[in-house]
């Protein structure tokens, strides 16, 4: 029997190999014999080709299971990115086995054909002990490690290099951030400033000077118009931050504004208190900031942080403005409420320490632990308990694509010990581990679930809030990822008991709760799912999440970060302790040096920047499924998708700052920057 065999090797960069590369078939009754794939006077296994081969099988080997490839060397080791190998017999028709890995040296692998199969649908012995050997294999590489304590647990690799070939970063990808910034230090025209690296700005003119020849519309509408009311307010609509502030339904003991303090701001002739009770008030909260250790990294230079309180009003035009704002926790005569009726400098450095106390919040906490470090805790309970059959793992595997490495990058280069954390930020140098570990204990299932977290934060409301555009595209994104999970989902679960006996999902489930949550029951988070609903929303969660909500809260870091004034890194003077006593060169003094504003500068520049092979929400070329019925579904996920960005188009037409973080067309699948 002759059997013919395609083989395809990816695009990427060096994925083609001159090794011996070998296939057997392995049916239920039996082997074919191991077969060397090589076509005389031709280059094989080429970058990019698709390959013919002829197998000759002379024993009747039964149903094929599964196929082995194995690479040996030649004259050096190599590595090959096989993508697929189909398979066609005498008579029949062709089956798909999805591949989309590499074999490193000499290696062996085993693939089953495309179709997705629950543990219930497999009722062979040879395939359940695939099944089985496949996942003993991947637990031995993909290993739980503590970073730090009480943060989620990631890989077992301390640099790039030592994860798993199949995660690391390909050649087209590979982003060495210190070169990157380099390169952007250089391009922004910020050399001459890193010079001066421990001197002042002399005034908001001076600290322009490092925008010599950007062009961004944003950032150049927030340097016009960062000291209005107007856009502080904004920016926590559809800021990297909008998701701290809060309705306020009682002003905490904690914060004591008085009516008489903010009548003037009330344009509605009501009390404070009236307008708390019609729901126009609204709190941003900055406590999980107390007692954090500010960065005493460098001896030669002072930073200080805080834990400031932001009452907001909705005012008649439904806007955001502050209108009260304490700079520490506790109240008292050296912590006084500034207000929109003291002096300009006053109120403008207030403002301004909210504004650093969120951006030290939006990176540790919104963006590196709820994206980034939950994201990865997904990835590697994937790897280790579904496996590459299993539908599930089809599903989520292109929303973890590069993100276990992209963190592994964040440990060597962002986030270690000396790295630009440190350089750059107030909560550098320890502190913002100390947040990770506080926020952790705060971490819940409903906070990750975007609606119910919308309506824990009493935000809900499109009347109240008109102009919350983060809230209406994010919701508009969840519901098409609520939608295609459900299409996938009902497709290989008939019933809640086909959930509730699937092995492979609750070991998943409880490797999340046990590595990612660390067992705290009080996070909410499940360790085990017995429903098709309840699965439906918590994968409709890790896509979202690693998609939607970091593409959200990652990618505007230039647009309303760059700006210096407006997200402070780090503050070198401390919060004033009474009025009045606040200048130009007091505001200059505590905003960071020359040197800090290029490193922040540079940072936020390139950690907003997308990838030239970037792969955006619902883009799947590679098929891991092959079912129609799948294929049908991705097709009106894809419309849905179009169908969204069409319409935050149509609306961002006539707006004089649009908002375009959460269009389906800038949401890249996977957190991998």
């Amino acid at each position: 029997m002759i059997f013919t065999v395609t083989v395809a090797t990816g695009h990427q960069l060096c994925s083609g190999t001159d090794n011996y590369v070998f296939l057997t078939l392995v049916g239920s009754e039996g082997c074919s014999e191991r077969t060397l794939l090589d076509t005389s006077l031709y280059d094989d296994l080429e970058r990019g080709a698709v390959d013919s081969y002829s197998v000759t099988v002379l024993n009747d080997i039964g149903e094929i299971m599964f196929m082995k490839l194995e690479k040996c060397k030649y004259l050096s080791h190599d590595e090959w990115y096989c993508r697929y190998v189909t398979i066609k017999p005498p008579t029949g028709e062709s089956k798909v086995f999805p591949c989309y890995r590499w074999i490193t040296d000499d290696m062996e692998i085993e693939i089953r054909d495309g179709k997705a199969r629950l543990p219930l649908d497999d009722h062979n012995e040879v395939a359940k002990q695939h099944r089985y050997r496949e996942l003993q294999q991947r637990q031995k590489i993909f290993r739980w490690k503590e970073w730090q304590p009480g943060f989620p647990h990631s890989i077992d690799a301390n640099v790039s290099k030592d994860l798993p070939r199949d995660v690391q970063l390909d050649m087209t990808k590979v982003v060495d951030f210190t070169y990157n910034y380099s390169k952007v230090i250089g391009n922004l025209y910020l050399n001459k400033f890193l010079d001066m690296f421990q001197t002042s700005w002399s005034d908001f003119s001076d600290v322009e000077q490092i925008f010599v020849g950007i062009s961004n519309t944003t950032s150049e509408y927030l340097m016009q118009h960062w000291q209005e009311d107007f856009m502080f307010g904004y920016q926590f609509l559809n800021g990297t931050n909008p998701v701290i502030f809060e309705k306020c339904n009682k002003l905490p003991d904690k914060f004591p504004v008085t009516n008489e303090m903010v009548e003037t701001c009330l344009e509605r002739k009501l009390t404070l208190e009236e307008e708390i009770k019609e729901g126009n008030i609204y709190l941003a909260d900055y406590k999980i900031l107390d007692g954090v250790p500010a960065n005493a990294t460098d001896p030669s230079t002072f930073q200080y942080m805080s834990a400031p309180i932001c009452l907001l009003y909705n005012n008649s035009l439904k806007k955001l403005v502050p209108i009260a704002i304490q700079l520490k926790q506790e109240p008292g005569p050296e912590n006084p409420i500034f207000l929109p009726t003291d002096t300009n400098y006053d109120w403008l450095l207030a403002k301004m320490w909210v504004k650093s106390s969120d951006y030290q919040i939006h990176q540790t906490v919104t963006h590196l632990l709820r994206t980034h470090l939950i994201s990865e805790v997904f990835a590697i309970a994937m790897y280790r308990q579904l496996p590459a059959v299993h539908p599930l793992f089809k599903l989520l595997v292109p929303h973890i694509r590069f993100t276990i490495a992209i963190n592994t990058k964040a440990r060597e280069q962002l986030i270690c010990e000396c790295g630009l954390f440190d350089k750059m930020n107030s909560s550098g140098g320890g502190g913002h581990v100390y947040l990770v570990q506080r926020a952790m204990k705060d971490l819940t299932y409903q906070s990750f679930c975007f609606p119910e977290a919308i309506k824990m934060r009493g935000v809900e409301s499109r009347e109240s809030l008109p102009y919350y555009h983060y809230r209406d595209d994010a919701l508009k994104v969840w519901d098409a990822v609520l939608g295609f999970v459900t299409d996938v989902v009902n497709i290989y679960y008939i019933d809640d008991e086909a959930v509730e006996i699937d092995n492979e999902l609750q070991a998943f489930m409880e490797d999340v709760f046990i590595h990612g949550l660390r067992a705290d029951n009080s996070s909410g988070f499940p360790e085990s799912v017995s429903t098709i609903q309840t699965l439906t929303e918590y994968l409709t969660m890790i896509i979202f999440n690693a998609s939607c909500q970091h593409a959200a809260v990652n990618f505007g870091q230039y647009d309303w970060c760059s700006w210096i004034p407006n997200t402070p890194p780090t503050m070198r003077c401390p919060p004033p302790s009474e009025k009045g006593t606040v200048d130009m060169h007091y505001i200059m003094e505590s905003l960071p040096d020359r040197g800090r504003s290029c490193w922040h500068l540079g940072a936020v520049w390139a950690l907003s920047q997308y990838q030239d092979n970037e792969l955006y929400l619902g883009m799947y070329p590679d098929e891991y499924f092959t079912e129609q019925p799948v294929k049908e579904a991705m097709e009106k996920f894809r419309t849905n998708l179009q169908e969204i960005t069409w319409l935050i188009a149509e609306r961002n037409k006539d707006m004089e700052l649009p908002y375009y973080y959460a269009s389906p067309d800038r949401i890249p699948n996977s957190v991998a920057v």
